[in-house]
C-alpha cells in the first residue's frame, strides 16, 4: 500500500511544461515513449490490490484507489453505493461537447496460487516473454522514463481483465494533461467491482442513475483484441441463460442386473432428451429458437464479410476432425443463439464405475441469446420442446406421489440471466467510432456485430438507451480466467492510442431531452 500511496503522490506533482503537439493522438504517443516506465509502475502497484468480488474490504480498497486516481487527473469521482461492490463513477471534460462513458470492470476472477508460476497472484512478476515461450522474471522494474521492451508481459490477476484498460485510460489523461490537451470529448467512467460475480447490482445501478450516466455512446473496455493486433470493435454482447435439467429414475441406485430393462435409466433418457435438441450438425432443433433474433443489417453482414476469418487455423489448433455450423463461419454463427451442453452427471465412471442403474440424471446448460431474445422467452421454448418429448416439467424437487405418478418427469431450473445487446454498425455513432479507430494508423479495423462471451451491454443499450461497443487492447493470449494470467506491455502502449483514439471520435450530440 505504501508504494500504491508513492505512486499517487508522484502523478500528483506539476506537470511538465505544455507539449507543442496539440493533436490528441499525437499528445498520447509523445507522453507514452517518456513514461513508459511510469505506465507500468501504475499497473503493478494496482494488480497489488486483492480485487475478488465478494471480499467487499478489499473491492472498497480498489474502489477507493480508483476515486484518487480519477482524482489526481482533474476528473470528478465519486463511488455509487450497491449495497454490495460499489460502483465508481468519474465524469471529466466540456460537458457541452458529445459525451463518451466508459466502462469497465475492477475485480478479478478467484485463484488457485498453486497453479500460478508465482507465489502470489496479486504480487505483479515481469518476464521477458510468455512463460510458454520461457520467458525469464526480469529482477529489475524500469525506471519512470526507461523505455520498455514491448514483449515482456506482466503476469499478476487481473492483469489483462481488466486493469490494464483502466490504467491505459488513466494514462490517456496524463498525456493530455501534460500537453496541454482537452479531452475532446466530455468523457464519464463508470468502473464495475461485481462483473465476474454476474453483475448482480449495474443494471439498478444503471436505473438508479440514469441521469448522472446518460451519454451519447457507451464503450467497453474489456476482452482482447484481435489477433492480429489490429484495432478491434465488437458491437454486441450476448445474453445468457443458465439451465439444469434433472431427469428423475429410481428412489435409489438399483442393481443393473436384477433391475436394467425394467427400471428406466435416467441418464439414457436424459441422453435421448439431450439428442432431440440438436441436429448432426450443431443445429438446434428446438422449435422457434431462432423467431426473436434480430436480423443483421446489412452493414452488418459486410462486416461478417470482411472479417479475417481464422476457422482453419483454430480447427487444426484444437485437433477438430469437423465443425458445426453447416459451413458457416464461427463468427457468422456467433450472431445466432446457441444451447451449449456444459457438463453432466450421473453415478460414476472410470475405476469408480458400479454395475447400477442410476437414481437421478443431471445436465447443465448455457443459453446464449441474441439481440430480440429474452431468457424468459428461450427458457420457456426449451420447456415447451421437453414437453413435447412426452415429460412432464416441473419446478421443484417432485416429492413420492408425482414420481410414482409421472411415467417421465424432467425438473428444470434456470438462472435469470440477461439479454444480448447491440448496436447496428450503420448507425452514424458506430461509423465515427470505426473511423477513429481508422486514424490510428494501426491497421484497418476489425469489426464484428457481436462479440461471442455474454456481458452487460443490455445495461447500455436497454436500459441507458446508448450506443454500445466493446473496443478490446489486451493480447489474445492473455489467460484471462486461467492461471498466470498476464498483459504484454507492447498492447498496454498501443491500448493508449486505441482508447484515446475512441475517446476523439466524431459522434453525434444526441438532442436534450426535455
Amino acid at each position: 500500500m505504501k508504494r500504491w500511496i508513492g505512486y499517487l503522490w508522484a502523478v500528483s506533482a506539476p506537470a511538465a511544461a505544455p507539449l507543442l503537439a496539440q493533436d490528441p493522438l499525437a499528445a498520447i504517443r509523445t507522453y507514452r515513449d517518456a513514461h513508459q516506465g511510469a505506465i507500468v509502475a501504475e499497473l503493478r502497484d494496482f494488480l497489488s490490490l486483492t480485487n475478488v468480488a465478494g471480499n467487499l474490504p478489499n473491492i472498497r480498497r480498489n474502489a477507493e484507489a480508483l476515486v484518487a486516481m480519477l482524482e489526481q487527473r482533474g476528473a470528478k469521482a465519486q463511488i455509487l453505493e450497491t449495497g454490495a461492490e460499489p460502483v465508481v463513477f468519474g465524469e471529466i471534460g466540456d460537458p457541452s461537447k458529445p459525451t463518451i462513458l466508459f466502462y469497465c470492470h475492477y475485480d478479478g476472477q478467484p485463484v488457485n496460487p498453486a497453479s500460478w508460476q508465482q507465489t502470489d497472484p496479486w504480487q505483479p512478476v515481469l518476464r521477458t516473454k510468455a512463460i510458454e515461450a520461457g520467458g525469464t522474471v526480469v529482477a529489475q522494474w524500469p525506471g519512470a522514463s526507461d523505455t520498455v521492451n514491448p514483449d515482456w508481459r506482466l503476469y499478476a490477476r487481473s492483469a489483462s481483465d481488466d486493469k490494464s484498460p483502466i490504467v491505459a485510460l488513466m494514462q490517456m489523461l496524463d498525456a493530455w494533461n501534460a500537453a496541454g490537451v482537452a479531452p475532446p470529448n466530455h468523457l464519464k467512467f463508470i468502473f464495475e467491482g461485481d462483473e465476474e460475480a454476474g453483475s448482480q447490482y449495474l443494471a439498478e445501478t444503471a436505473r438508479r442513475y440514469r441521469d448522472l450516466l446518460r451519454a451519447d455512446l457507451a464503450v467497453m473496455a474489456d476482452g482482447p483484441i484481435h489477433e492480429s493486433g489490429r484495432p478491434s470493435a465488437f458491437f454486441g454482447l450476448r445474453g445468457i441463460a443458465g439451465v439444469t435439467l434433472t431427469v428423475y429414475g429410481p428412489i435409489r441406485p438399483l442393481h443393473s442386473g436384477h433391475y436394467g430393462n425394467w427400471a428406466p435409466n435416467p441418464a439414457m433418457r436424459l441422453a435421448q432428451l439431450l439428442a432431440s435438441m440438436k441436429g448432426p450438425s450443431g443445429e438446434v432443433l428446438v422449435p422457434g429458437w431462432e423467431d426473436d433474433m434480430i436480423p443483421l443489417s446489412d452493414a452488418d453482414q459486410r462486416a461478417l464479410a470482411e472479417f479475417p476469418h481464422d476457422d482453419e487455423q483454430q480447427r487444426l489448433q484444437f485437433q477438430l476432425g469437423a465443425v458445426d455450423g453447416r459451413g458457416g463461419t464461427r463468427h457468422q454463427l456467433i450472431a445466432h443463439p446457441s444451447l451449449n451442453l456444459r457438463g453432466m452427471r450421473s453415478l460414476f465412471v472410470g475405476p469408480e464405475a458400479r454395475t447400477l442403474v442410476p437414481d437421478v440424471a443431471v445436465a447443465e446448460l448455457d443459453l446464449r441469446l441474441v439481440a430480440g431474445n429474452t431468457p424468459e422467452r428461450q427458457v420457456e421454448k426449451l420447456g415447451r420442446h421437453i414437453e413435447r418429448q412426452g415429460y412432464t416439467v416441473v419446478r421443484e424437487d417432485p416429492d413420492s406421489a408425482t414420481r410414482v405418478n409421472t411415467p417421465r418427469l424432467v425438473k428444470l431450473t434456470w438462472s435469470e440471466g440477461y439479454p444480448a445487446g447491440r448496436t447496428p454498425i450503420d448507425q452514424p455513432v458506430a461509423q465515427a467510432v470505426i473511423e477513429a479507430l481508422r486514424s490510428t494508423g494501426l491497421g484497418a479495423p476489425v469489426v464484428v456485430p457481436t462479440m461471442g462471451g455474454s456481458g452487460p451491454a443490455y445495461v447500455f443499450t436497454d436500459i441507458l438507451q446508448q450506443p454500445f461497443v466493446v473496443i478490446p487492447i489486451v493480447n489474445h493470449d492473455n489467460n484471462q480466467h486461467a492461471e498466470n494470467e498476464n498483459v504484454r506491455l507492447g498492447h498496454l502502449f498501443r491500448g493508449m492510442e486505441i482508447l484515446g483514439a475512441a475517446a476523439s471520435a466524431k459522434i453525434p450530440k444526441a438532442p436534450a431531452t426535455p
